[in-house]
């Protein structure tokens, strides 16, 4: 295959182009960082970001994201959140509903549902109540995207790219210096409470109830890293073997429910002991969040939930009490019917408390299916899956809900970025960009009109996708440029047997609308569009030698 391996030499691709003294600096710097190889072919010829009609975004803060300027949509959305206010007297909930590795194609509303054995009837009447986003993006794996939409900012900037292992020797604290939503929320004067998986840090000071988070009730891992204790059936030479299993625990995450609070006091609740606990452990953080909406309704302040499923991650194990739930019966399809069934009973929680009206909720998962677990995996119709940057490991459901304010039956492909998760927050909660500390640089952008208006348009012009420290790739409009690639080394093994391998002579350039599953690109033939997102790449890149990177030993 063409460019296959790390060691392909884009220098000496003979594409007639040259790179200026700045493109040579910046590559410098950025090298010097292990953070990106910029190929010959970004010259000033083809990188221009300034191409009339193709790039409408405008600069208004040197260290964010540059956006569509829509001052009409925007004000239209500021009315109407002042009329909220008003009516109910403080600032609107927030409540954030992530599954973990659900696909784009799970949900009955993105084509799945009961077609592929899992009806998903909660899920599709948020989305035919509310605004289904068909262009919603994700990082490409879980702690990336659980760090972006709680910073406001890519991965590779503040660190956060990947898990945090028994084994890492961190130089620093990623945390340490990071402004987060819940703090930021917490000190505006909502109560902030994240609920289920954590993945971002165990160490103290890393947790989510030391990192701004008022309170935490949850598990820190992922299922398979609990359910590697106890599952025979995949791991019999560590089950089976006593004194393989003292050397796991000794380096095992925590598979206590734990439930802390700001200031560092931390309860360990009941260990996950067994395939059943495990199969149990959805319900019983469905319960506590369903307790804790009624309990926040009756305050004074608004409050923010971030509910985080530990389902549909492999591995996943059906609730013994529930019974099946699903007509395919397998583990995978009753993990979503379950996250389907929470996902109901929380939005009756809302009802019942009579906070439906001033509640924003938002519904997503954190990245695509991960096939290396098939059968125990969801679906997508997009090539990749999970820990690549190809549509099927980023593109995810993403629904706005908010009864009365979104307009049901709306949809569009407007382009979103789950970190701009972040900026829609603030904007909910009156907290002004002012607030953010301006020595780093912020990529979210702030959504929050194109979610409220009936009418409302995206005010995002490209996403940006990396893997750890590498650059990938970049879509803008419908099209979709890389640079580099995750390519499976064995059929859906894109996560245990897989290569990073630059693209060859020339970048692969996809038309989305045509070629969803980016297989048939068209750089040659769309010499205009390659130079405009090249150029947007070029000018993301570029954003790193004002703003370095954190480097946190990861």
């Amino acid at each position: 295959m063409a460019g296959k391996g790390r060691q392909a030499n884009h220098q000496s691709c003979s594409v007639g182009m040259n790179i200026n003294m700045e493109q040579q600096m910046v590559a410098k710097w950025l090298r010097g960082f292990g953070i990106l190889c910029v190929p010959a072919f970004w010259s000033v010829s083809i990188c221009n970001a300034d191409t009339p009609g193709l790039d409408r975004t405008v600069v208004s803060l040197e260290n964010h994201e540059a956006a569509i300027p829509l001052a009409t949509q925007d004000q239209a959305a500021e009315d109407k959140l002042a009329e909220i206010e008003a009516k109910h007297g403080k600032r609107p909930n927030i409540l954030w509903l992530v599954v973990d590795d659900m696909g784009y194609g799970d949900p009955g509303c993105y084509g799945g549902g009961a077609a592929i054995g899992a009806a998903t009837p909660n899920i599709d009447r948020l989305a035919s109540e509310g605004l289904r986003l068909t262009s919603c993006y994700s990082q490409q794996t879980c702690t990336p995207t659980r760090s972006a939409i709680l910073t406001g900012r890519l991965p590779v900037r503040t660190g956060l790219t990947r898990p945090i292992l028994a084994g890492d020797k961190l130089t620093r604290n990623p945390w340490e210096d990071e402004v987060s939503l819940p703090k930021l929320l917490s000190d505006a004067g909502y109560y902030t409470l994240l609920t289920g998986k954590w993945h971002v840090g165990e160490p103290v000071g890393m947790r989510p109830h030391d990192i701004g988070f008022d309170e935490y009730y949850g598990y820190y891992p992922a299922q398979k890293e609990i359910s590697q204790r106890f599952d025979e059936r995949r791991f019999p030479d560590l089950v089976n073997n006593p004194e393989r299993a003292r050397a796991f625990e000794a380096i095992a995450p925590d598979n206590h429910l734990t439930h802390g609070f700001k200031g560092g006091r931390t309860e360990k609740l009941k260990q996950i002991q067994s395939t059943e606990d495990m199969g149990r452990a959805e319900k019983v953080l469905a319960d506590f969040t369903i307790q804790r909406i009624k309990e926040l309704a009756k305050e004074d302040k608004p409050f923010f939930l971030e509910h985080c499923f530990m389902k549909v991650h492999c591995d996943n194990f059906p609730n013994p009490d529930l019974g099946p739930l699903s007509a395919a019966k397998y583990y995978y399809k009753e993990a979503v019917a379950e996250v389907d069934l929470h996902v109901g009973e929380i939005m009756a929680a809302l009802k019942e408390a009579d906070v439906l009206g001033n509640t924003f909720v938002f519904f997503t998962s954190d990245n695509g299916p991960q096939m290396d677990g098939w059968p125990d995996a969801g679906y997508t119709p997009f090539r990749g899956a999970k820990g690549t940057t190809f549509e099927g490991g980023v593109r995810v459901p993403g629904i706005a809900y908010w009864k009365g304010v979104v307009s049901g039956g709306r949809q569009s492909d407007g382009l979103f970025d789950l970190l701009d998760l972040f900026g829609v927050s603030l904007k909910l909660a009156g907290i002004p960009t002012s607030d953010l500390p301006v020595d780093r640089y912020y990529d979210y952008i702030d959504q929050t009109s194109f979610l409220l208006q009936d009418d409302g348009q995206s005010k995002r012009e490209a996403v940006y996708f990396w893997w750890g420290k590498e650059l990938m790739s970049c879509r803008m409009h419908e099209y979709k440029v890389h640079v580099k690639a995750v390519l499976p080394e064995s059929t859906h093994m894109h996560i245990d047997y897989s290569t990073l391998v630059d693209v060859g002579l020339a970048p692969w350039l996809f038309n989305l609308y045509i070629d969803p599953k980016e297989q048939l690109p068209v750089g040659h033939r769309r010499n205009a569009w390659l130079a405009t997102v090249l150029g947007k790449l070029k000018a993301h890149a570029a954003t790193f030698k004002k703003y370095p990177p954190k480097e946190v030993g990861l």
